[in-house]
């Protein structure tokens, strides 16, 4: 075996490492989306991940990945493990509108959805970045996906909640809010520990190589600097909860931690750990006031996946500016605006089109009894409604 060999053997077995820990990040979304919602709930969300997964699988085989890429020259590893890799981060984003939607939007119409996000939207904006399209041309630095992917995601999601409307109870009619509690915090924490996980895929994948002294110190350097940022983001939430509310919010305390992961993927190679840290403090407070925010303004979202993915993804392509001398402030709001315009008018179009014909929300009585038997006909936790005994 010759040098070239071993080295495109092992940059090939990262990629394909690194991409499966992407993947179980789809169990991450699903156990994290599955506490947050409430229990008559649990199976159609469950359901929901499962098949943008599968969805997102075969869309981007058959047109995404052309459309994003072309016919991309592949020399450095095996170029099935380059598609591999792309298409976890692919169902990455679409998991990220699932959150948002959860507890009253149609399982067709998400689904149909699904298929028009990840065949069409996403690739043809990641070409623009990724693909060597004119976002790079013009500088634009998004190293592992804080706009590509989490902002597309939450661009998407955010055009659903609107033409979708609230939960039923959610808001009053004098402007009051009503907390809507998830139903498991236990699988809520283990979704989350489990997307912390695979983010080390996600980021340090993206490097794209292992072999070499400049290759492995960036893993490393990254590594670090991811675990650094969620370690940071999830301190910074607690504490500004518990002065705000005198309570330890577990909901926010993890969303923390995803936001500290969100902001430092635009760039977790050019960071110091410090550094890291100081961008994971500033997701974490953010995170908590967009939440915040947000509800106030009355855009309902179960799970905080617009301020996580969207507010946090923007804070971490604009932190580019000052961690990478290569990119400009303007460069990157540039890049900002052209990825949320893209995605969100799109995705606002499609929704539409959906409302108008099929609908995509439930109807008050299904939503009342639960889209677990409307649309699925399983119930995740049948005893705590029936009190079965032996």
């Amino acid at each position: 075996m010759t040098v070239t060999d071993l080295s495109y053997a092992l940059n090939t077995f990262y990629l394909l490492v690194s991409a499966a820990l992407v993947m179980w990040m789809a169990a991450g979304f699903a156990m994290l989306e599955a506490g947050l919602v409430r229990s008559k709930n649990t199976t159609e969300i469950l359901v929901k991940n499962i098949l943008l997964y599968a969805i997102a699988c075969l869309c981007y085989l058959l047109i995404g990945y052309t459309l994003m890429y072309g016919s991309p020259d592949v020399t450095d590893f095996a170029p099935q493990a380059n598609f591999f890799f792309q298409v976890v981060f692919v169902a990455t984003a679409m998991s990220i509108v699932s959150g948002a939607v959860a507890e009253r939007m149609k399982l067709t119409s998400f689904l149909l959805f699904a298929v028009v996000m990840t065949s069409f939207i996403y690739p043809i904006q990641g070409a623009w970045s990724w693909g060597g399209g004119f976002l790079a041309n013009a500088g634009f630095i998004d190293f592992a996906g804080s706009g590509i992917v989490h902002l597309a995601g939450a661009a998407a999601a955010l055009a659903g909640v609107l033409l979708l409307g609230p939960r039923k109870g959610k808001y009053g009619h004098s402007g009051n809010i009503y907390a809507i509690p998830g139903a498991n915090m236990p699988l809520a924490a283990l979704g989350t520990l489990i997307l912390w996980l695979g983010w080390f895929g996600f980021n340090g994948g993206s490097q794209l190589s292992i072999v070499g002294q400049n290759n492995s110190s960036a893993v490393a350097q990254i590594f670090v600097n991811t675990n650094t940022a969620a370690a940071a983001g999830a301190l910074a939430a607690f504490l500004l909860v518990r002065i705000i509310w005198r309570k330890s919010d577990l909901t926010m305390i993890l969303n923390g931690a995803l936001a500290g992961l969100v902001a430092i993927t635009a760039e977790p190679s050019a960071s110091s750990a410090i550094t890291a840290s100081l961008i994971g403090l500033g997701a974490g407070v953010l995170v908590v006031v967009a939440i915040i925010g947000l509800d106030r303004a009355h855009i309902d979202d179960p799970v905080g996946a617009i301020s996580v993915h969207g507010v946090c993804g923007i804070y971490g392509l604009l932190m580019v500016s000052m961690t990478h001398p290569e990119a400009t402030l303007l460069t990157q709001l540039y890049g900002i605006a052209v990825i949320f315009a893209w995605v969100f008018s799109l995705s606002l179009l499609i929704w539409w089109l959906l409302r108008v014909t099929m609908g995509i929300r439930i109807s008050a009585e299904h939503e009342y009894s639960g889209a677990d038997i409307a649309d699925c006909g399983v119930e995740a936790y049948p005893e705590f409604v029936y009190g079965k005994t032996k």
